[in-house]
């Protein structure tokens, strides 16, 4: 260990002693940004700074862990990135296939998946479904892994389904038009039964959710750290912490 790691490892310990874990966010989301610059930075490729992303997902686990966090959403692949070109989305459906695997094995955490599952390739969905239900009936943090995830796909789709389950049902339009409410969109989101994101991690330095739950995070709060995501440390993550708890939180109020 060199000085500085030291250094930031002692820092990192100041951080973490201070922080209030009543103040914690219980649901975190990260949109993990940055790991083709990081690659460019370092000479690799855009492949390998995918890897390099995927390998600092069970550092962050590990983390809220240790800070009682209850949920955590992780955007591993948006719909927009279906537009990259297959010498780069090939290696990195691969990637996020054995990220999950090694999810699904670790034992601590309960893998769900948000996203449309019909954009993946067949062998991605099964992962993904496997995943699922492998670690369906384990009491820890879970994971939401956001692959072929959109906003406003996501939306759509919520609306898609209420529409379905009430036309099963015999509802005419008029009667669906007079129950109709936020909170029964919410049923049918991908996240439905869970807690909102109280907090929204960006790395990368860019300022903007791309898309990223836009239904979800209507009161949550975000914190945009510059560091590209593989690159990311224990300290941003608890600086990001002591971030939040030092808001006040008022739901438009």
């Amino acid at each position: 260990m060199n000085l500085r790691d030291l250094v930031y490892g002692l820092y990192a310990r100041r951080v973490g002693g201070r922080l209030d874990h009543d103040q914690v966010p219980k649901h975190i989301g990260v949109i993990l940004d940055g790991n083709r610059r990081w690659a460019k930075a370092s000479g690799g490729s855009a492949v390998e700074g995918h890897q390099a992303g995927a390998d600092k997902i069970s550092e962050l686990l590990g983390w809220c862990s240790e800070t009682d966090v209850e949920v955590v959403t992780l955007w591993l692949l948006s719909t927009d990135n279906f537009d990259r070109p297959e010498v780069e989305l090939i290696p990195l459906l691969g990637i996020i296939e054995n990220t999950v695997r090694q999810l699904a094995s670790d034992g601590r955490w309960r893998v769900h998946h948000v996203g449309t599952l019909d954009l993946l390739p067949s062998r991605t969905q099964t992962v993904l479904k496997e995943a699922e239900e492998a670690t369906a009936g384990i009491d820890g943090i879970i994971v939401n892994v956001a692959v072929g995830y959109g906003g406003r796909q996501e939306i759509a789709d919520a609306v898609r389904s209420l529409l379905l389950e009430h036309s099963s049902r015999g509802t005419t339009f008029e009667e669906l038009a007079e129950v109709v409410s936020t909170d029964l969109i919410s049923e049918h989101l991908y996240t439905r039964g869970q807690p909102d994101p109280d907090l929204v991690i960006r790395t990368s330095g860019e300022q903007r959710l791309s898309g990223f739950m836009l239904w979800q995070s209507a009161h949550s709060e975000y914190y945009f750290c510059e560091v590209f995501w593989p690159a990311f440390r224990k300290v941003d993550f608890l600086r990001a912490l002591r971030d939040y708890a030092a808001r006040h939180r008022r739901y438009g109020a």
